[in-house]
């Protein structure tokens, strides 16, 4: 019997994290004979996006990703993050298996990624070991969503109110942290000045933010792990 074939794609920007997966996965394949991995490592929007198409276009149909949120976002702009990436993942390749992986331990940052990308698998990075790597690995396989021990303390914990950001909403953020005037946001955005300015006062809202400058706004959206 022929093993089962993975397309393996690996998105992170730390080698130490990259290895591990590697070694995970390695060591899993070698237990295993029913399956075969095929493994492929990018570390920013750019390489990812390209291994991404890449993997579009191989012979192998079955797909795993694992992501990593923080990435350095892309050189036109378009890809903010892993968020990004994982979205465009789930749109190109067939049934994808997702595996997130993140700094981050935000309810609202942990909630926002569940219901963008709903993952295969969720890791905080500091649960991260050996081990839990091959509980991740076996769980996502057969009887998948696979969340590490503070994910599922989040979950728990998260506020009744839902908080999610839409690309436009991260994308609003992201241009006023970098400088960018809202008088030019619509030469950026497929949106007008009446639509941006709701969004803002939206976003106002949901951070609870009352001043008029956008200085605070910024500040509790990288609290929370949105910039």
């Amino acid at each position: 019997m022929n093993p089962k074939k993975y397309f393996v794609i690996i998105i992170d920007d730390h080698p130490l994290i990259t290895e591990a997966y590697v070694t995970a996965l390695k060591y899993y394949n070698r237990h295993n004979e029913s399956i075969s991995f095929s493994i492929d490592t990018a570390h920013d929007c750019d390489s990812g996006r390209q291994l991404i198409n890449r993997a579009l276009k191989s012979e192998k149909h079955s797909y795993i990703v694992f992501l990593d949120i923080n990435l350095p976002q892309s050189k036109d702009g378009k890809i903010l993050s892993g968020e990004d990436l994982g979205l465009l993942a789930k749109k190109l390749l067939p049934n994808p298996k997702i595996i997130v992986s993140t700094t981050l331990n935000n309810n609202y940052r942990v909630h926002s990624i569940l219901k963008s990308i709903d993952p295969e698998g969720f890791l905080i990075k500091n649960d991260i070991t050996p081990l839990e790597l091959l509980h991740t690995i076996q769980t996502i396989l057969k009887d998948p969503p696979y969340y590490s021990k503070t994910v599922i303390k989040l979950l728990r914990n998260q506020v009744v109110n839902e908080f999610i950001l839409d690309h436009f909403d991260r994308k609003i953020l992201y241009e006023l942290s970098i400088g960018t005037r809202m008088k030019d946001l619509p030469s950026i955005l497929p949106l007008s000045n009446t639509g941006i300015e709701k969004r803002k006062k939206n976003l106002k809202r949901m951070f609870n933010v009352k001043k008029l400058d956008d200085r605070q706004l910024l500040i509790m959206a990288k609290e929370k792990g949105f910039l």
